[in-house]
């Protein structure tokens, strides 16, 4: 397979760093990686699963000849550079939300809607990271059994926040009651649970929440999708936790949900409550897969059920994700 030239910006990162150790994991048929972070870094060296990548500054001609541009440094970052990497013929995959509801850009989980990878226009968006395991689960249930109603609430870890939000629930552990001067969370968030992720509008959601409500309906091309969203940050480093209620227009059987969940490439169900097996975020970092559990038929509606996701936000969540879709590029249509 012929060899393709790699840029990363934001390799810094954690998330630019986890495509950078992707890549290497899955044996993506890399040429060479143009490591791309901010001026602050620039000549300064990252070391990534036992291989140094000289950090470079963002500039013209920095995507000359690259075929593919990963890009995960923030949506002004995205609005600003990723047309010129397009311009250049390199295939964009964006982990920003800068271009994630434009109509002329595609969003992508492959499990979920690989065909619309096809139709891009240079630039492909990666979903925010509690949209992409929320989404893997509704899609094979949607076909099934035909999705009515969606209510989830968020458990998101720190890592969601990058770097700052880890240091700050490190610092705030270490130190009783003392907010870290430079969180970048509105409160403590040690020993504490935040109802509050990204802006909040003037409906009283915040734009994490719309996000999710938002893409889900893009990805699975229902935009009749009744959804509804609550986010909230919790203490914990790495791993997304969902609690989904959804209501279906159709009848069902647990085993049958079961059963489709079970089937559907890329999702693991660990449902044994009597033996204490259900997915937790403890036991997902690291991992490829989205965890389902918890499935049981919800008594106060219809054709509902309750059920509890985890996924490593990081990885799948990210960078997982944005490179199984340059993967499935490669295959072609």
């Amino acid at each position: 397979m012929r060899l393709q030239d790699i840029a990363v910006v934001g390799a810094s990162g954690l998330v630019g760093r986890k495509i950078i150790q992707t890549l290497q994991e899955r044996n993506f048929p890399v040429g060479k990686i143009i490591a791309i972070a901010s001026e602050n870094s620039v000549g300064k060296e990252v070391n990534i699963g036992g291989h140094r990548y000289k950090l470079h500054k963002l500039e013209d001609g920095i995507f000359k000849n690259v075929e593919f541009a990963f890009f995960s440094a923030g949506a002004s970052v995205s609005h600003n550079w990723a047309p010129e990497a397009a311009a250049e013929k390199a295939v964009v995959i964006d982990n920003s939300s800068a271009f994630r509801m434009d109509d002329n850009v595609p969003l992508v989980v492959p499990e979920v809607n690989r065909s619309d990878i096809f139709r891009h226009k240079g630039i492909i968006s990666n979903p925010n990271c509690s949209t992409i395991q929320l989404v893997m689960v509704l899609k094979p249930l949607d076909d099934a059994f035909r999705i009515k109603r969606v209510v989830v609430s968020t458990y998101q870890s720190a890592s969601g926040a990058g770097y700052k939000g880890l240091t700050a629930l490190d610092y705030e552990i270490r130190n009783p009651d003392t907010k870290h001067e430079h969180s970048p969370f509105p409160h403590r968030l040690a020993h504490n649970a935040i109802p509050h992720i990204d802006i909040f509008f003037e409906d009283g959601y915040t734009k994490e929440e719309l996000k999710i409500i938002n893409e889900s309906r893009k990805i699975l091309n229902r935009k009749d999708l009744n959804i509804t969203a609550t986010c909230v940050r919790i203490p914990s480093h790495t791993g997304h936790g969902e609690a989904v209620n959804i209501e279906f227009d159709r009848k069902f059987n647990l085993s049958d949900v079961r059963d489709v969940l079970s089937s559907f490439r890329g999702i693991k169900v660990l449902d044994d409550p009597s033996n204490h097996i259900y997915p937790m975020p403890i036991n997902v970092k690291d991992k490829d897969e989205v965890f389902v559990g918890r499935i049981r038929s919800d008594q106060s509606v219809k054709n509902g059920i309750n059920l509890w996701i985890t996924a490593d936000n990081i990885r799948k969540g990210a960078a997982l994700n944005a490179v199984q879709i340059a993967e499935e590029y490669i295959k072609g249509k």
